[in-house]
């Protein structure tokens, strides 16, 4: 079994669709800011331009948001900004004025960035055993996995996680959840991560016979694109004709969008909660300066049915609810949907009718959870 989880990690390993492993190496709660002078306020908006001009997936746009920040730079809008950490989000939101590209964003971090040769050269050793370490006390993400009354399974995953080390642990899940008569999998709190978990799970929702591309992207380096498709093999059983239900809110971002919009584009299953954030465009993170990077898109994802993605507008909804409604919403529409398949079999029917009159008291979660954080507001 571990030769065939491995084999089947490395036959979905991809580059990551979110926020890249060096991206969330900076994040950092409550670090302490930095005061920053004109020098570096130049330096920092000279470096961004010229990376987003190169590197940036649409070259048009590239142009006009740099333009843009050049002028901002040009009539003096940034000259009072001495916070680091002002500075960065003030950058962000010029950026995002622009373009409307959510993974478009500047980082502060005050421990100084390591300079690399290479933009895409490996994470330090450190970085990396740190980056690997998070993901194991995370569980890769998968935060919590039960059987709901009624036989309900539910799936509460917050990051789609892009280690290797982490396709055990979804296998685990599947494997748990695979007796269940519907499934829910919670995304209302899913940042993002890579297409590697998107595969895995995906796999699992479609026959072996009946492969599925499930997205495409386009890289602006080479000009080039790159098909991604569910596996031949998961290890365990396939769950198949049974109801599925994806919980979205607005923090669920990126890969975690990507999947809500797989399930809902190829009608695997029923899309439940608040439109998502909207950003589909994938990336890498470049630096700045000791203490500054910026995450711009280099490429684009295309869905092979709509042949274009949720960029700038978020997924919505097959049903539209509150996300902190969605657990009750989601889990009612699971048991009505057992219950009306319910034949001869009047015990499983009456358990099943106990089960919706308990959902319908079930507690709804706070909304403040599923609100997207509010970033600084833009100084000039």
């Amino acid at each position: 079994m571990r030769r065939l989880i491995l084999l089947f990690a490395f036959i979905l390993s991809s580059p990551t669709f979110a926020p890249s492993a060096r991206a969330q190496a900076l994040a950092s709660e409550n670090q302490p800011d930095l005061v920053i002078d004109a020098a570096t306020r130049r330096a920092v908006v000279d470096t961004l331009c010229d990376r987003i001009e190169r590197h940036y997936v649409f070259p048009d746009r590239a142009r006009t948001v740099s333009k843009a920040v050049r002028k901002r730079m040009s009539t003096h809008d940034y000259d009072k900004i001495t916070s680091a950490a002002d500075f960065a989000d003030t950058l962000t939101a010029h950026l995002q004025a622009v373009v409307h590209d959510v993974h478009l964003r500047v980082h502060y971090r005050h421990e100084p960035i390591p300079a690399v040769e290479d933009d895409d050269a490996p994470l330090p050793e450190a970085e990396q055993r740190s980056i690997e370490e998070r993901g194991r006390y995370t569980n890769y993400g998968f935060e919590r996995f039960e059987r709901l009354p009624g036989n309900v399974g539910y799936l509460d995953l917050q990051q789609f996680s892009g280690d290797p080390a982490g396709q055990a642990t979804a296998v685990a899940a599947m494997t748990m959840l695979s007796n269940t008569d519907a499934m829910i999998i919670d995304l209302r709190r899913n940042g993002g991560g890579s297409p590697m978990m998107i595969a895995t799970i995906l796999t699992y929702f479609v026959t072996a016979d009946d492969r599925l591309l499930f997205n495409t992207f386009y890289e602006r380096k080479g000009d080039k694109t790159e098909e991604y498709w569910t596996s031949p093999y998961v290890p365990g059983a396939r769950y198949l004709g049974k109801p599925l239900y994806v919980l979205t809110s607005n923090r669920t971002a990126s890969a975690a969008e990507e999947f809500a919009y797989d399930i809902q584009t190829h009608k695997l299953g029923t899309v439940v909660g608040a439109v998502t954030r909207g950003g589909a465009n994938p990336g890498r993170l470049y630096r700045l300066s000791d203490h500054f990077a910026a995450f711009i898109a280099t490429g684009r994802a295309i869905n092979p049915v709509t042949k274009t993605n949720w960029e700038g507008v978020g997924v919505k909804p097959d049903s539209l609810t509150k996300a902190g409604e969605a657990v009750r919403a989601a889990y009612s529409m699971a048991l009505q949907k057992l219950i009306d398949g319910v034949k001869e079999d009047p015990d499983r029917l009456d358990s099943l009718k106990r089960s919706l009159e308990a959902a319908a008291q079930r507690p709804l979660d706070p909304e403040e959870d599923f609100q997207r954080p509010q970033r600084r507001r833009p100084t000039g």
